[in-house]
């Protein structure tokens, strides 16, 4: 016997239309408890993702903000500031930053592959295994900055060496020997 979906045709006891309901009831609760029990700040992180994607944020003042996980994809913010913000795991993929300033911001696992940073401050900024390949750091300020597992490209590697001097005060770590200068 078939049935179509959204039919008021009786089913036989055990279809799998029925099994499906038995199941869905289940499965909501614990989804609902799951989401009761999961730390106070899990979903006020979720809800504060913010999507600059594509955007124009050029000098607008970022200071300090929690900025985890939001996206910046493509956007231009030229001049803008970023001083002791949170990027964790940010997506600036394909973004323009020049002569921004991330100091002290943290960066780490974020997404900005071809990224444009040229002249950028990223005085104490950690950038923990940030994926950065095809990015531009021409120019970049890195003193204390913190590259430990982070992906660059070779060229962009040796670059950031010549000027490469401090320590990270969050992380501890070297900035030379984050970014593997000999």
């Amino acid at each position: 016997m078939t049935t179509a979906i959204g039919s008021d045709a009786p089913r036989p006891a055990g279809s799998p239309r029925r099994r499906g309901l038995r199941l869905a009831g289940p499965l909501l609760v614990l989804l609902l408890g799951l989401l009761l029990l999961a730390p106070s700040g899990a979903l006020a992180d979720f809800q504060d993702r913010v999507d600059y994607t594509l955007t124009n944020q050029s000098g607008k003042d970022f200071s300090g903000q929690q900025l985890a996980g939001s996206s910046f994809a493509g956007a231009t913010a030229r001049q803008a500031r970023f001083r002791d913000a949170d990027l964790h795991g940010a997506i600036l993929t394909q973004a323009a930053f020049p002569e921004a300033d991330f100091h002290g911001a943290d960066l780490s696992d974020a997404l900005m592959d071809k990224v444009d940073m040229s002249g950028t401050d990223l005085t104490g900024a950690v950038l923990r295994g940030a994926i950065a390949s095809g990015s531009n750091f021409t120019g970049a300020t890195v003193t204390d900055a913190d590259f430990t597992d982070a992906l660059l490209d070779r060229v962009d590697q040796r670059n950031l060496c010549r000027e490469a001097r401090g320590t990270n005060p969050v992380t501890g770590a070297d900035t030379r020997l984050s970014l593997d200068c000999t």
